[in-house]
Formats: C-alpha cells, structure tokens, sequence
C-alpha cells in the first residue's frame, strides 16, 4: 500500500503522464514518469530521449576502394571517365526516368534547366515562396521574376488555385517546389501549365523516392531538379541531377551545362552553343553511385516512421501533421507539422521548440517569409530589373508578396524535425511523441516559466 505522501505525488505524477500519453492508444510509456522525470527538461528534469540519433552525413568504409582507384587514376573530369554517366543511367532508372544529366550542384540544376525551358531576361516564372533561397536565386540568374503562387498551410506546397492569378504575358515556367521531399499535387499544376503553354520545372531537391499517383518527383514535369549537398539522403558535399522523360530536353542540358558542347540531339551551330561550365566531378558520382541501395533502403523507413508519427501527433491538441495529396510518398528531407500556441497555453512556437529540444528531440521552425529579406528588393532596384520591368509593375509586384496569406500562417506555425530523427526505431518514434505530449501537457507552467 501506498503511504498518503507518497499516493499523492503518485497520482500527480500519472496525471501528468497520462496526460503526455493518452494519445499514443494504449501504448506502453516510452520512459518511466517519475517526479523528476516528469519535469521538463528545459526546467531541470530528465529528458525524454537520452540517446542520440543517427548521424549525417554517413560514410561507409566500403565505399572507399572505388574513390581510390579514381583517385589514384587521375582522371577526374568529366569527360575522361565513364563514372558520371553510369550515375546518370543508374539514377534514371531508379526514378523511371528516360535520361538524367549529373550536375555541380541543385542550384546549377534549376539554372540549367530554366535556360533550356527558354527563360530568359524579363520573364516570369511561378514558383512557391516556401523553400530554401537557391530557389528564388536560380530564376534570379537568368534575370527572370520569381513570382509567387501561394503556399496551401495544410501541404506547404504550392497552392494550385493560386497560380492562374499570378500569370502574366510575361509568364514562361511554372516552378513547383517539392519541399521537404513532400509531393506537389502535380496534376492541376500541369494542366494549368498545358492550357497555358508553360513548361513545368521541378524543383525536386529534397524529393529523392517521393512519389505522385505512381510516378517518380522529378518524371511529372519537363525537367526535374535534384540536390546532393551534404546534408540530403544522398549526398556528395555538393553536385546535383537533372531528370526528365524527354532525352531531347537532357541533350540541350548536357550542351549548356558543359561549356556549350553539342550532344546528341543538341548539335546547334557547328560544335558549340551558348553554355557555362556545370560538371560533376568522377569521384562524386562515384560516391553517390554506391549509395542507390541505401537511398531505397532509408527511404522506406523514413516513410514507416513517419507514418507512425502522422498517426498519432494528431492526438495532441495544437499539432497538425500535414497532409499529402492524394496516393502520394514523401521523402521526408525534414518531417514538418503545423503548430498551434493556443493550445499549449500561449507557450510560443520558439519556447515550443527549446522545451522539446531540451527533451532530446531537436526540432525548429524552418524557412521565414524570405520575399521581405531584402534579396528581392535588391533585385528589383538594380539597373538591370529597372529596365525589363515598369516601375509600376515592380511596384504592384512588391505589394503582392502581402496577399501571401497561406505562406504566412504556414513561416509562423511550422515546426519540424531533421530526416536523421526518422532513422531511429519505434521506440525512438515514442521518444519524439512523448516529448511533445509532455510539454503539452506542461505548458502552463513552460509558458510562465519562459516568458
């Protein structure tokens, strides 16, 4: 039997948990409730997740015999060894794609791409407003206008609704962006694009594996775009792809992103056209060659545990998993949900993220309203936007960024967690819904505590 003192913290103690706990259906507690680990960690209690997590980017001493030997070879460029293209075959059939050209980067990937669609000065491209700023800079390259389609706050991808408004004479591309490896819903998008003669470009650089309806993210659209840096599920430190269901399309990128060279269908104007120099070196296409396994691998158990995750954060008032289209795969590049401080007592979305980061679940917000950083501003008071475009026109375009409704809600209310977390087990899963669920049902005393 319980003594009275000790019934007392006992049942405060099961309060508190079960209150962390009810929405995991049934499941046995991922860490033991006692007085001191029922506290928040960032007040002084003991973390929920005590372990680490899988760490990125990863090495595999397996892969080394193959570096060197192309180290040791010196033929390290491009064109002098067959390495780069059997990553492009590789990486085509893995995505189901006709061709795939290797770049230096998925910055380069966009730039090329945005050329061969024929995007030049003056014109506009629709793109989302939600995604890393390589995006925006990549049509800004070719001194075009990123114009922006709204975010839909229940996908954080593009709003197809949204971008019929946005289209001018001026329009060439349609630029939807696959953030954090979610799938865009493709199918309105590209008929938009269809009834407007618009090339579709994906931006495709978080979304290895994800599916839409059964295709491949990068096979959907005319071009698809792709990242290698560092800190994606297959990386190279840097370099990039670009992939489409059209060889015609990957010859021009082929010309433009080695110096201009003719290649295959792309002979131009005796052996070279307009081009720069883009190329992925020998060694990282090895090194991402030996990953495609991995890749598959990883993928579906970031998709298991993220599902398992999809499922029960619901359950905890204030949290909103987000919602793929319909017979759609995310890649998860980073696993996002929608926050909502009024039900956490006031707690904010940065007091949020330091309580469950204290709880050894690392979690932030993610991409702000990037349109007022001053990058755009820059760009559109330059000589050479002052010149293809009307003040007036610059203007109204400024003054548009303020019906971003959607992108707004979606800059202040998101909250997410790195693809290294989705690499744990089930019982790490419990880890990060225990740790939410704990500071929900503390976040009273967080709020008051951390004002």
């Amino acid at each position: 039997m319980l003594n009275r003192s000790k019934r007392r913290r006992f049942i405060r103690n099961a309060a508190a948990g079960s209150a962390a706990l009810a929405w995991l259906g049934g499941r046995k507690a991922p860490f033991a409730y006692s007085a001191e680990a029922d506290k928040p960690a960032v007040l002084g209690g003991t973390p929920v997740h005590k372990g680490g997590w899988t760490s990125w980017p990863q090495w595999r001493e397996s892969w080394e015999p193959r570096i060197l030997e192309i180290l040791r070879s010196r033929r390290w460029y491009r064109l002098s060894a067959p390495h780069v293209e059997d990553f492009e075959k590789g990486y085509a059939q893995l995505l189901g794609a006709k061709s795939c050209l290797a770049t230096a980067s998925g910055t380069t990937a966009l730039i090329v791409s945005l050329h061969v669609m024929d995007v030049d000065a003056g014109d506009e491209v629709i793109v989302s407003p939600y995604t890393f700023i390589a995006t925006y800079n990549a049509i800004l390259s070719a001194r075009a206008l990123p114009v922006f389609a709204d975010t839909d706050p229940a996908t954080l991808t593009m709003d197809p609704a949204s971008i019929e408004s946005r289209i001018t004479d001026r329009t060439r591309a349609i630029m939807p962006v696959h953030i954090f490896g979610m799938p865009c819903d493709m199918d309105p998008i590209n008929a938009i694009a269809r009834r407007r003669k618009l090339a579709v470009i994906e931006d495709a650089c978080q979304a290895w594996l994800a599916e839409y309806k059964g295709r491949k993210c990068g096979t959907i659209g005319d071009l698809g775009c792709f990242s290698f840096q560092e800190s994606k599920h297959i990386p190279s430190g840097e370099g990039g792809a670009i992939t489409s269901m059209s060889a015609e399309l990957i010859d021009k990128c082929n010309s433009f992103h080695n110096c201009g060279r003719a290649c295959g269908t792309n002979q131009g104007h005796g052996s070279f056209t307009r081009g720069n120099n883009y190329r992925m070196t020998q060694v990282q296409a090895m090194i991402l060659a030996q990953q495609f396994d991995k890749l598959v691998k990883e993928t579906a158990l970031r998709q298991t545990n993220a599902d398992y995750l999809s499922a029960n954060l619901g359950k905890i008032p204030g949290i909103t998993p987000v919602r793929l289209p319909e017979n759609a795969r995310a890649a998860w590049h980073l696993y996002p949900f929608l926050y909502d401080a009024a039900q956490f007592n006031g707690l904010t979305r940065h007091q949020f993220a330091r309580a469950v980061s204290a709880e050894g679940v690392p979690c932030g917000g993610v991409y702000g309203e990037q349109y007022y950083d001053g990058l755009l501003d820059e760009a559109i008071a330059s000589r050479g936007y002052k010149r293809l475009w009307s003040a007036e026109r610059l203007k109204a375009y400024r003054d548009s960024f303020q019906e971003l409704k959607g992108n707004k809600r979606v800059c202040e209310t998101t909250i997410a967690v790195f693809q290294n977390l989705l690499l744990g087990d089930r019982g790490d899963m419990d880890h990060i819904l225990a740790a939410i669920g704990k500071v929900h049902a503390h976040s009273a005393e967080l709020a008051k505590a951390m004002a």
